[in-house]
This record gives C-alpha cells, structure tokens and sequence, in this order.
C-alpha cells in the first residue's frame, strides 16, 4: 500500500532539497546584529516552562495529535479545537477519558475523521474577520452553546498569531488551559517577526504560565550562536489564578513526549528555552 504523505511534508521536503529554507535562514541572519540576538536570548529564557502541582497527562494519539496537558480537568467541560484536519483523537480522548466535549471547525474538511457524540462541528476556518469562510474566536464562542470554563487546543498553521492578536485578553482567559501549536518561529530572527511573536506571547503570560514545551520534529531547526529555534513547536499554557505551586523545569524532553514523526530523528528543545 502507498504511505500516505501530508501535503506540508511534501512542500518542507521539496523546499529544503531546493535550499529554499537556508537561503532564507542566510538572509535573517545578515539583519540581526549582536544586540538582537541578546534580546532573542533573554526572550527565549522568559518561556522556560513551569512545573505545577498539575502532573501532565498525554492525550490524544501515540505521535502526531497528541499533546501534554496539565491534569486539572475539575469541572472542565468543553473543549474548543480549530484545525481538525484528519486527525481528532486528542479530542475523541477527552470525551471518552473525561467526557470533555468538543467544539470543532475547520473549512477544509466535511466533517472530523472520527464519530463521536461529543463533537460539535463547524465547516470554518479561525481567523480574524467574519465572513464565508472564516470566523473569529469572539463570534464561534457566541454561537456555541457552553458553560463553565474552557480548554483550547490550537494547530492553524500560522493563523494562531492573528486569531490571538485579534481577541481581548478577556475573552482568551475564559480558557483555563491554551494547548497552541506555533509556526514559523524561526522568523525570531527578523525585527519584524521578533516584534509580532513576542507580542503575543507577552500578552498571554501576562496571565499563563507555560507549562510545557514540545518541539515538532517535521520542522526545521535554525540556528546561530548559542541560539536554536525549532520552526515549529507545541506549548501548553495554564492559566496563573489555578497556580499555587510552581517552579522551572530543568530537564526535557518530558517522559511522555513522543515525536510527531516516529520515521524522522527527535529534536529536543533547546537549551536556549531553559
């Protein structure tokens, strides 16, 4: 039988045979000078995650699709999941372990790979406007009929950056636990996305902790000095007001991290991070 590849696979491969990715890499790095590059390193140190008095569980699948969450699920009853694509076990998971239901959309599927009754679906893409095709966060929470607190899951292919910057804080915090997958880190190395990504994450620690690290192994690892960053890496947030207890975590990978490709070589967070 042929192996199924993914269409983004696909393209990464193709791009880095044509050199694309470090032509690319070569042009930051003649943008970012010494004092940049502290600034990055001191950023970097500031997502060191959190150890809490909530273990991690994994759910979801074995390899791709399956996340670290913090075990604090009290009178936790919905989850919200844009970018559903072909695989729902994390939240085919929550439902059957936690009777934690699900809120799905995603405009490029009819529907989710897996049946279940715990899933309410929504042909859409998350965004930052209204229209045929796309909604806002704001406006799919207004249309779901829910209480209580929330978890959020999130893999929109770089769409995470304007759904977080579009949103009040306000809104983002009636989610207890952020599981976020962010791409195109590497663009750290450029001012203007070092000014883009490091808004966002300042405007969510304001209020989260970090308190997991997990870096896809499908993606590229750029590099200068000291300084590595995984284009592509999952993270885990906790909202502060469920913290009592907490202090860094100095030894990574996690025990129940596993590689999103089992075919492809493990990167593990770099030292940079902690």
């Amino acid at each position: 039988m042929k192996k199924f590849i993914p269409l983004s696979v696909k393209i990464f491969i193709l791009n880095f045979i044509n050199g694309n990715y470090i032509k690319q890499f070569r042009l930051f790095l003649s943008n970012f000078n010494k004092n940049d590059l502290k600034e990055l390193g001191e950023f970097l140190k500031s997502l060191t995650p959190v150890k809490t008095e909530f273990d991690l569980v994994r759910i979801g699948s074995k390899n791709d699709g399956g996340y670290l969450i913090p075990n604090d699920f009290n009178d936790l009853k919905f989850c919200f999941s844009p970018g559903v694509s072909v695989n729902s076990d994390f939240e085919k998971h929550l439902y059957d372990e936690y009777k934690i239901k699900s809120f799905l959309c995603d405009f490029s599927v009819d529907k989710p790979s897996i049946d279940c009754e715990g899933f309410v679906f929504s042909k859409k893409f998350l965004g930052s406007k209204n229209d045929k095709i796309f909604f806002t966060l704001k406006n799919w929470l207004q249309k779901s009929e829910y209480k209580g607190e929330l978890l959020l899951q999130m893999d929109i292919e770089g769409f995470e950056y304007p759904v977080l910057i579009k949103e009040d804080l306000e809104l983002i915090k009636n989610f207890r636990i952020l599981v976020i997958e962010f791409h195109d880190l590497d663009r750290l190395f450029t001012r203007f996305g070092f000014n883009i990504i490091t808004s966002v994450f300042h405007k969510l620690l304001d209020d989260y902790y970090i308190v997991h690290i997990h870096p896809n192994n499908l993606s590229y690892v750029f590099k200068k000095g000291d300084i590595k960053i995984p284009q592509v890496m999952e993270l885990t947030f906790l909202r502060k007001d469920r913290v009592k207890i907490n202090s860094k975590y100095e030894a990574f990978p996690h025990y129940l991290d596993a590689k999103n490709n089992k075919e492809i070589k493990d990167v593990i967070l770099p030292k940079c991070f902690y």
